[in-house]
């Protein structure tokens, strides 16, 4: 499932299970790759995890307590609690393994 988050749901989409978060831009060309890797290959591939999109224009404060410098930026989280962090296009394989390592 892909959800969009904001400052407002950040914290309440994270809480539970497992959560991959893009952290994107809509003039970012390699956050378009990487959008379609997330919602083509992992989405169908971990049916149970939720990705989530926060678009950092709108949402500088998420992305600065994450410290977000670039993107396109993959954090991991599991019950709230970050466990994994990818910055730029990353495979999908890297994202599916770090998930079930989750």
């Amino acid at each position: 499932m892909v959800i969009d988050a904001d400052a407002k749901s950040f914290d309440e989409v994270v809480s539970k299970g497992v959560v991959v978060v893009d952290f994107w831009a809509t003039w970012c060309g390699p956050c378009k790759m990487q959008g379609a890797i997330l919602e083509e290959k992992v989405a169908p591939a971990l049916p149970d995890v939720t990705i989530a999109k926060v678009d950092i224009d709108a949402n500088m404060d998420v992305a600065a307590r994450f410290g977000i410098m670039s993107i396109p930026a993959l954090r991991i989280f599991r019950d709230g609690e970050l466990k994994a962090s990818f910055d730029g296009v990353t495979k999908a394989d890297e994202v599916i393994a770090a998930v079930q390592g989750a």
